[in-house]
């Protein structure tokens, strides 16, 4: 079984005026990321949506020193981004669309990810979104050291940063087995 991890295609991750944008990297993405989970969602495979929920006040948050404020919670820059949102919207009653609130970089970290991907009998896991070198990579780390198998559609990852998210590519082969396709 199979799952689709779309991590952080937001808004503020996304669009020109995002608050911590990829920009046209991320922007560049959305036909082939769109078609990919729309793709799983028809076959009946689970798709999560996981998505930053940040607090500016949160004092203890350490993203909170490191990055202007993003993905606030309550805010327009949290919806999914362009033609993802729609999709989103015509399948989050079913039970093959999945919404988490992340509070870190990894969609496993103080979230039931992995409990509802073991219910499921899920083993391999397909990662998209933003940003390729943080929170997507986190996310394989965790979902390798959990012993998932990872495939890694490079036409639907992207950073602002294109030498780290070249990295995180080879990384994901070299170092996690992750199948690049």
């Amino acid at each position: 079984m199979k799952a689709l991890i779309s991590i952080d295609y937001t808004n503020d991750f996304v669009a020109t005026d995002g608050k911590l944008t990829t920009g046209e990297a991320g922007q560049a993405i959305e036909s082939e990321l769109v078609t990919l989970t729309q793709a799983f969602l028809e076959a009946g495979e689970y798709v999560v949506f996981a998505i930053d929920a940040h607090d500016p006040a949160d004092q203890y948050h350490p993203e909170n020193k490191l990055f202007p404020p993003h993905n606030v919670i309550g805010t327009s820059g949290r919806k999914l981004y362009g033609s993802l949102e729609t999709l989103y919207e015509a399948h989050q009653e079913k039970e093959t669309a999945y919404w988490i609130d992340k509070r870190h970089y990894s969609a496993f970290s103080g979230t039931d990810l992995d409990i509802r991907l073991r219910e499921r009998g899920i083993r391999e896991l397909y990662l998209t979104g933003v940003c390729t070198d943080i929170c997507v990579l986190h996310t394989a780390v965790d979902a390798y050291n959990l012993g998932y198998q990872l495939v890694i559609p490079e036409k639907c990852v992207a950073s602002f940063d294109e030498v780290g998210h070249e990295w995180a590519l080879r990384h994901f082969k070299n170092t996690l087995g992750a199948r690049i396709i």
